[in-house]
């Protein structure tokens, strides 16, 4: 079984920045794994923001771009989430996903007041 959890959400005045960390843990070869956040507004759909491949390319939503990075330190288990400039429309549940595990964290809150 393998875990991951979250950390490092809060909040934020527009224009700064929020760096979520997310650990995994248990039965997991970590550094042969992709890893993704996905995020979920109010009354909206949980959505990609970023992702990670074992290889450590990634991909991003275009509404992230250029504003969020996505890096891993498989020594440590755990992929960040660097967001910077952030708008009042990055206000979400950000959530940390394992693919190859299935594996969704609970969640860290990112406010950013309009």
């Amino acid at each position: 079984q393998v875990q991951v959890v979250e950390s490092g959400g809060g909040l934020v005045q527009a224009g700064g920045s929020l760096r979520l960390s997310c650990v995994a843990s248990g039965k997991i070869i970590f550094s042969t794994k992709p890893m993704g956040w996905y995020r979920q507004a109010p009354g909206r759909q949980r959505e990609l923001a970023a992702s990670i491949t074992s290889d450590r390319l990634t991909n991003y939503a275009d509404s992230v771009k250029g504003r969020f990075t996505i890096s891993r330190d498989n020594a440590k288990n755990t992929v960040y989430l660097q967001m910077n400039s952030l708008l009042p429309e990055d206000t979400s549940d950000y959530y940390c996903y394992a693919p190859g595990y299935r594996a969704w964290g609970q969640g860290a809150e990112g406010t950013v007041p309009s």
